[in-house]
């Protein structure tokens, strides 16, 4: 698995477009938003910046690239090939996910540093580190899933549009106007939840116990989208 990891992350060094999806556009995306935190938090809270920040680096960095990445790797029958190793399915996936994995928890990591020293640190970090790891989670999944129906790199750029932009669309609708209405809808929604708990974690005023509740929304998706790309995944390009 590790050898399939530092393949991969050479790859992507090497590929201008995944670099600029995985690396240069979440991070601009998330400076502006760190940069005028001041405006946004006007608009909502601290917590609103920070899930908007999760999901622009999920859904750019980790989502499209995953995509992308399993499209590609398929396209050139290097997928065909790694499964005539001793790597069982399981490994080849978790080599060729890590290093992306590594590179969004990384950028997450160091904006949300920043923004904490910038504008205020959250009330529960171990809370805010739950909903991050469990975004990842569920965006990896999707990823597989999604990566089942798309046949090359650039048939990416079509498939993973709803994912992307309706996760972050989701997470500014409850991040600026709560859950206070409407609440089982966007709780249920893919990023919901997920963005709740963050802005519980940094906002704060919400019990620990009710709040990793939020959790189970986000299992449920990461169980439906494992189910569908257990069905649709393919090792092999499309005939």
């Amino acid at each position: 698995m590790l050898s399939i990891a530092l393949s991969e992350l050479i790859q992507i060094f090497r590929n201008r477009l995944v670099l600029v999806t995985s690396l240069f556009m979440p991070i601009a995306i998330s400076a502006f938003f760190v940069y005028r935190h001041e405006i946004f938090a006007e608009v909502a809270s601290l917590g609103y910046i920070a899930a908007v920040v999760m999901f622009t680096v999920c859904a750019f960095g980790l989502y499209t690239t995953t995509v992308t990445t399993l499209a590609s790797r398929r396209q050139n029958l290097f997928l065909k090939r790694l499964r005539s190793t001793p790597a069982d399915d399981a490994g080849i996936l978790s080599g060729l996910m890590l290093p992306v994995t590594v590179i969004a928890l990384v950028q997450m990591t160091a904006i949300l540093i920043v923004l904490a020293t910038v504008a205020g640190q959250p009330d529960n970090v171990l809370l805010l580190v739950v909903a991050v790891l469990s975004t990842v989670i569920m965006m990896l999944s999707l990823g597989l899933a999604t990566a089942g129906l798309t046949n090359s790199p650039e048939h990416a750029q079509v498939t993973t549009l709803p994912v992307s932009i309706g996760t972050i669309a989701i997470a500014s609708w409850v991040g600026i106007s709560g859950t206070e209405k409407l609440t089982l809808l966007k709780r249920l929604l893919p990023g919901g939840s997920a963005t709740e708990l963050v802005l519980n974690a940094w906002n704060g005023g919400v019990p620990v116990a009710e709040s990793l509740l939020l959790l189970l929304p986000t299992l449920c998706w990461v169980a439906v989208a494992i189910a569908l790309a257990s069905r649709l995944f393919r090792w092999e390009p499309r005939r």
